[in-house]
């Protein structure tokens, strides 16, 4: 190996990152068996940092540009080094280079229901998940916090530790919140307002800067959920007016016939309860009608069926298939037993 080769190999004239792997955040520059030559050159592109590191001692920090590397544009090295102002040797410093991009769409979610204290239902577990962006805001608080020494420090690894903080903070956020859980359940825009303040002020002591936080669904135990639906369904109610508040009850009645047809007993009294059920109906009308409108004269009684009309009807409902032929039979006895006396 010729003498020119063996100080090439041995001296920077130029440090530079390239940023050639996607997720890198922070990444060392190799210094072994190098050293840095007096007056080299530093570049740090946009959206990166650069950090000079004597023995584990954060020195001088560069931004974006083209830096000439001396005891002037080095004072916090030179002075952990105690280098006279004419120092002009070669010399060995770690270097490390930040990303300040901003990440984007980055998902969290909680793996498992978070326990929070609630002004409504005191301890309540919850389930959450959505997006966020962050960038690395100050690399020395970065570099002290988290990074470290290491040769290169990922995207991976740093949310590995975001994501605990995330889940502590939004615990502690909304417990602290004097806005009821289930009003920001309902506005998940409200929900993400009252997190991101704390969250921000979580990252900043580590050196990272929060961009967008967001909330996307809000997952409640059913009990809870019930209780939200009933909350939502209150306050449509609330904005209808007086007309279609009626039109919305008759529609609850009519939805509410089938369910009734369905249960136990319910075909079993057709025969004797068919005009009833016609009456029913009515008085139920009549009822809600009433809390709209003025009060009505009442309605004349109907004509009651005859022993033998509800007999024919009850076989025309027999032959339509609509009842059972032991629902027909018990009827059909119930009937000629009031008949016969």
């Amino acid at each position: 190996m010729s003498l020119g080769s063996f100080i090439k190999k041995q001296f920077l004239d130029v440090l530079q990152w390239n940023e050639e792997t996607e997720g890198v955040l922070a990444w060392r520059h190799p210094m072994e068996d190098y050293e840095i030559q007096n007056g080299a050159t530093l570049v740090v592109r946009e959206s990166q940092m650069a950090v000079f590191v004597d023995e584990g001692r954060i020195a001088d920090v560069f931004g974006p540009g083209t830096h000439r590397l001396t005891t002037s544009t080095l004072p916090l090295l030179t002075n952990l080094k105690n280098w006279d102002k004419l120092f002009a040797s070669p010399f060995k410093s770690d270097v490390y280079f930040f990303s300040t991009r901003v990440q984007t769409g980055r998902k969290w979610g909680t793996t498992q229901p978070v326990t929070i204290r609630d002004k409504d239902f005191d301890m309540i577990r919850v389930r959450a998940f959505g997006m966020y962006s962050y960038r690395i805001a100050d690399p020395r608080l970065f570099f002290k916090e988290i990074s470290g020494t290491r040769a290169v420090y990922t995207r991976d690894e740093v949310e590995d530790q975001l994501r605990g903080l995330m889940l502590a903070t939004m615990a502690n956020s909304l417990g602290a919140s004097k806005i009821a859980f289930l009003d920001m359940a309902a506005n998940q825009t409200l929900m993400a307002q009252q997190i991101r303040g704390d969250l921000a002020a979580a990252f900043g002591r580590y050196g990272v800067g929060l961009d967008e936080f967001n909330v996307t669904s809000v997952s409640l135990p059913e009990e809870l959920q019930a209780a939200l639906d009933e909350r939502i369904s209150a306050g449509m109610k609330a904005s209808l007016g007086a007309d279609k508040m009626g039109g919305f009850t008759q529609f609850q009645v009519a939805s509410s016939i089938p369910l009734a047809a369905q249960n136990e007993g319910g075909i079993a009294g057709i025969g004797a309860g068919a005009g009833a059920g016609i009456a029913i109906g009515q008085a139920m009308a009549q009822g809600m009608s009433g809390a709209f409108a003025p009060p009505q004269p009442p309605a004349v009684p109907a004509s009651s069926d005859s022993i033998e009309d509800r007999l024919g009807k009850l076989k025309g409902l027999l032959d339509k298939g609509l009842i059972s032929q032991a629902d027909y039979d018990s009827t059909k006895a119930e009937l000629l037993k009031k008949l016969i006396g």
